[in-house]
């Protein structure tokens, strides 16, 4: 049996167009459907919610949130 080793680049590639959390140093997180990400880690969300602390903030056709920023991805079941 061979494993190939997956990469960060190799996971990224894998999740656009699905659900994921993208939860930044701020504390913050956002959930909706990964549009497309740059070299510098620079993410595009749709369907885009904020959650502060748990709880829903906002609702947002799209947002843009910079790399530098993100702590995590997570891909959501949801």
């Amino acid at each position: 049996m061979s494993l190939r080793k997956q990469t960060p680049s190799d996971f990224l590639k894998q999740i656009i167009g699905r659900p994921v959390v993208v939860k930044l140093n701020s504390g913050v997180d956002y959930r909706g459907v990964l549009a497309c990400l740059d070299g510098y880690m620079n993410i595009a969300i749709e369907q885009t919610e904020e959650y502060v602390n748990g709880q829903l903030k906002n609702k947002y056709g799209d947002a843009f949130l910079r790399g530098n920023n993100a702590i995590h991805f997570l891909h959501s079941k949801d």
